[in-house]
């Protein structure tokens, strides 16, 4: 294989996809990228055999596809060191690559390309277009309240569902969960639910990061699938059943205030400053037209914050971790915030007044 290329062309796909690579290894060629040559664009592919991610480029290529599998990690080490305005000549076959820019020179060793593990992507159920900013949105929305290394392993990812008018994501780590629905054109043809392993959606938001126009997302028994313009997520599903959201949103929450985000979010970072390390935790307590936020901490040391508020139900104190309220008021992007209670032991309800489509369930902790 040979290659003659500009440093940010190469670059660029490699950082997409370099999330893929673990740093260790149970096999030596999943330390190593598939780089490929031809028809009309480089295309480089990294996978750890549970998610598979390629990246493209365009790039005058004739003639039949010729391939190469490098270390991946020194090869990305090598571009980002190199000038930006290098030229990069790269020569590779089954057992070395030498890779020259200016006056460097670097050997690499090799493994053969057509022993690179591929992922399934056939046996795809169903399929549906969303435009990538819009899939972008949703997973920022949603992906901050996936479980991490929970025991409950079906938590430890986003759901997906399909549905014929749009799609939803949902992510819950038992203690708050996150909802929103996107509404398309053309959904699936049935409800179909599938659950994403984590470290998936956190590699699919990077892919996504700088994509316009649409994208195709397929679902299949055990992979989901999404195509972009200039690359590709494949990713194994997690095997369980995910628990029943609709279940966990309060209704009859007769206890409802808005409030002016920004505002409120900067007062629970006052507030936070002083709350206990460990446990996040912070008082809401609520008074006819008055909301105030208390913190406290093992030293003895207490915070308050007051904010007039337009509110006329009951009179409670209910204790959140603030981090969730933070996380919360800086996914939203609306003005103004309301928050639904029904009494002291019962999770809120966050959502935007002027956009219902996300909402956010977080439960109450005891002080």
């Amino acid at each position: 294989m040979k290659l003659v290329i500009q440093r940010n062309q190469l670059l660029s796909p490699l950082q997409k996809v370099i999330g893929a690579i673990e740093k260790r290894q149970t096999m030596p060629m999943l330390a190593n990228v598939l780089i490929e040559v031809g028809e009309g664009n480089v295309s480089i592919t990294a996978t750890d055999m549970e998610i598979t991610l390629r990246a493209s480029t365009e790039y005058p290529a004739e003639g039949p596809v010729e391939s190469a599998a490098l270390p991946a990690r020194k090869l990305l080490d090598i571009c980002k060191a190199l000038p930006e305005s290098a030229e990069i000549q790269l020569e590779a076959n089954a057992e070395k690559g030498v890779l020259k820019a200016g006056h460097s020179r670097f050997t690499l060793v090799c493994l053969p390309a057509q022993d690179y593990p591929v992922q399934e992507r056939s046996g795809m159920t169903s399929s549906i277009v969303v435009p990538a900013a819009l899939l972008k949105s949703l997973l920022d929305k949603t992906s901050f309240a996936m479980a991490n290394q929970d025991v409950r392993y079906y938590l430890n990812g986003l759901m997906f569902e399909i549905y014929p008018r749009g799609l939803r994501a949902v992510g819950t780590d038992g203690h708050r969960l996150a909802f929103c629905n996107i509404d398309l054109e053309t959904g699936g043809a049935v409800n179909e639910q599938v659950i994403v392993p984590r470290k998936g959606i956190l590699e699919l938001t990077r892919l996504l990061a700088d994509e316009e126009g649409d994208i195709v997302l397929s679902l299949g028994p055990k992979h989901i699938r999404v195509e972009t313009v200039n690359g590709e997520f494949v990713s194994k599903l997690i095997d369980g059943k995910f628990p029943d959201y609709q279940r966990v949103i309060p209704e009859n929450a007769v206890n409802q205030l808005t409030i002016p985000r920004l505002e409120f979010r900067e007062a629970l970072q006052r507030a936070a400053i002083l709350s206990n390390e460990k446990y996040r935790g912070i008082r809401v307590v609520l008074e006819p037209n008055e909301l105030t936020l208390q913190a406290h901490n093992s030293e003895q040391e207490e915070a308050e914050e007051k904010l007039d508020i337009v509110y006329s139900g009951d009179s409670l104190a209910i204790g959140f971790n603030v981090q969730y309220l933070l996380d919360v008021t800086n996914v939203l992007n609306g003005e103004e915030i309301n928050l639904a209670l029904k009494d002291s032991n019962s999770s809120v309800l966050l959502k935007d007044p002027e956009d219902t489509s996300a909402q956010y369930v977080i439960m109450p902790m005891r002080l």
